[in-house]
């Protein structure tokens, strides 16, 4: 028998809402997973939309910057490009700047990929790291608290990239992926490791999302194409937050913008 994804998804007006409503999600999933374990693992990811929300986030001005148990918090990294931590396309200098130098974390709570060093001992540096981090013996996969996920136009996910070898990894945590069209190198977790996390969101706003968001959730499967259709969290729930541009192709939400429908496996 097939088995099945809930899709559960939350529309917002516009990018600023969909920023507050990133930062709201980002808290209280958090505070849960402070309140069942101690602590919380989070693996974030690059990009303008995050980077609004992690403003948010360290805003003292902002609710949340207060409710964050900052103590309690690890931050790990989806992806990252292979530049240097201060080069401009860094996803780790993005939330530096936005985030980390205006909050509570010690630096030995931040666990960055290191960028600037060969792609393929980058990868191999990250995978040993998070085995030890969290005590991984042979083939475990390490369960992120919260894993936040963008998409791009072309469908991918993370760094894996339609039509690229990081697809077909099933037994590495992490893996550098070349990107050809981009003539680039890329550090990332897989997607095994991502469909592990106890809590999966794709954060996506834009009306160039629009399509693609449609096909990925509700067209045939194509994991070559379209690299997000393999997050499909163990935990059988996937969450979306949208803006209304992103989400005109999806079906009608309820009063409160909230929807849900279920893909087949």
């Amino acid at each position: 028998m097939p088995q099945s994804l809930k899709i559960e998804y939350i529309v917002v007006p516009d990018t600023d809402a969909l920023a507050v409503r990133a930062a709201q999600h980002f808290v209280e999933v958090t505070e849960a997973a402070v309140a069942a374990r101690g602590r919380a693992r989070i693996a974030i990811s690059g990009g303008s939309t995050p980077k609004a929300a992690f403003k948010l986030l360290a805003d003292p001005a902002q609710p949340w910057r207060a409710r964050m148990p900052w103590q309690k918090l690890e931050l790990f990294w989806v992806d990252e490009r292979c530049v240097p931590p201060d080069h401009p396309d860094s996803n780790y200098r993005m939330t530096r700047e936005a985030l980390l130098d205006q909050v509570p974390l010690a630096a030995v709570q931040v666990h960055r990929m290191e960028g600037e060093l060969e792609p393929d001992v980058a990868a191999a540096r990250y995978e040993s790291f998070l085995r030890n981090a969290f005590r991984l013996e042979g083939a475990e996969t390490p369960r992120f608290d919260l894993i936040a996920l963008g998409m791009g136009p072309d469908g991918h996910t993370a760094s894996l990239f339609p039509h690229t070898a990081a697809l077909e990894e099933v037994g590495r945590l992490v893996v550098a992926n070349h990107v050809q069209n981009k003539d680039a190198w890329r550090i990332t977790l897989t997607w095994p490791v991502i469909n592990q996390g106890a809590s999966v969101f794709f954060l996506i706003g834009g009306t160039d999302k629009a399509q693609v968001l449609s096909e990925v959730f509700t067209g045939p499967r194509d994991t070559d194409r379209l690299p997000s259709q393999l997050i499909s969290p163990a935990s059988g729930i996937l969450t979306l937050i949208l803006d209304k541009a992103s989400a005109a192709l999806l079906p009608a939400t309820d009063g409160s913008g909230r929807g849900v429908f279920e893909r087949e496996e």
